[in-house]
């Protein structure tokens, strides 16, 4: 029998696949517990599902330019991510609109009038009351928060924005 040169003794090597099967069973239990948890449980959803049922946006300052990028839309039903140009402090004229399908994830909004640097503006939340994917200020409202509010996010076009250090 020829001596192990590589330096692992074999109690080592036991070890190692030990806890390898531990961290494989845990996993497993785990990905289970979680799948019967949200499939069993008729009367109440699951805590992920809640949190898919509100509406929320977030956007950040951009670029002057005719594309408004969002970094998070989160519908609960399809709907709208609208841009309006600031009117003495409140969201005015609509400057461009994105149909948004029930879900989670960033969008981004081609708009009719460029924005410039220094301005404000208005992302906001509205429903697709009619279900036919064409936004209009008439017919499809506003969605509001729990509160009450508006959904509704204020941002600036600045050219000077920090660079991304990401």
């Amino acid at each position: 029998m020829q001596p192990n040169n590589s330096g692992i003794k074999p109690w080592q090597w036991t070890v190692t696949i030990i806890v390898i099967i531990a961290l494989i069973v845990l996993g497993v239990f785990v990905a289970t517990r979680n799948d019967d948890t949200e499939t069993t449980n008729d009367q109440q959803p699951a805590q992920p599902q809640i949190a898919q049922e509100s509406n929320r946006l977030v956007v950040t300052d951009q670029f002057p330019g005719n594309i408004v990028y969002i970094t998070t839309v989160q519908l609960a039903q399809d709907g709208f991510v609208v841009i309006h140009k600031d009117n003495a402090g409140a969201p005015g004229a609509v400057i461009g609109s994105v149909y948004f399908p029930k879900g989670i994830g960033p969008t981004k909004v081609t708009l009719t009038e460029k924005t410039v640097d220094g301005g404000t503006y208005y992302a906001m939340l509205h429903s697709d009351s009619n279900a036919d994917k064409q936004f209009s200020e008439t017919t499809d409202a506003t969605l509001k928060d729990t509160k009450g509010m508006v959904i509704m996010k204020s941002f600036k076009a600045r050219l000077d924005l920090p660079e991304d250090k990401g």
